[in-house]
Formats: C-alpha cells, structure tokens, sequence
C-alpha cells in the first residue's frame, strides 16, 4: 500500500490491485471539507454487520471485512466495526462514475481527482 494526499487529506492504495482503503475518519474530512452532511458511506460504516462476509481484511483490525451494496447495485466492503471502506479498483471507477450528489458524490469527485490518470477519468 501506498498513501497518496490530496487536499491535506490521505488515501491508502494497493498498487497491486488497484484497490483503495477509506478511513472512516478521512471520509468524514472529505465530507466537512465540502460541507455536506453524512450519507449512505457514512451510515454503511454504523450499520448493523451484514453477515455477508468478504474475503479481505480490515487493514486497521484484520477483521473479516462485510459485503454491502451501496446505490445502484456498487458492492462494496466495510469493516464491520466502521474503521473504513474497501473500494476495489472496479468499484472506484463505478462509484467516480455514478455519483454526483452528496457525500457520494463528494468522494467521487475526490477520488476522480485523485486518481484521473489511473482511471482514465475526465474531470
């Protein structure tokens, strides 16, 4: 894993699998630095656990992460005690190309900036 930093706030990034880490502290600075309130990522990470079961690990607990779909059918994975949110590199460009509103839409605009070369994204 690498960090990346973008407006003074850091991503963690496999550069293996394209995959990034989400700290559930570095989407609540994403959302405040835009002004927008919680959304469903928020509320993903205080959810209930799903039982769905992922085969990755939680970065910060070595938990079994769990599968939840976020909007549009974006499978997605959380630790279950709302350390943060796994995005695979395929679920990344899913959630840059389909959000616009909202805290969703907020770290998709984020994670477009951040990785528009790598995603081949227009901004």
């Amino acid at each position: 894993m690498v960090i990346f930093e973008l407006e003074g706030i850091e991503i963690d990034h496999c550069v293996e699998c394209g995959g990034t880490w989400l700290d559930s502290g570095e989407l609540e600075l994403i959302a405040e630095f835009e002004g927008v309130e919680p959304g469903n990522l928020s509320n993903a990470l205080r959810a209930e656990k799903t039982g769905i079961h992922s085969t990755r690990r939680c970065p910060r607990c070595n938990k079994k992460m769990d599968s939840f779909c976020l909007e549009n059918s974006i499978e997605l994975e959380r630790c279950p005690y709302g350390h943060g949110l796994w995005l695979d590199k395929g679920e990344l460009q899913a959630v840059v190309a389909t959000f616009r509103e909202g805290e969703e839409g907020i770290v998709a605009k984020f994670f477009g900036n951040l990785y528009q070369n790598e995603l081949k994204l227009k901004s």
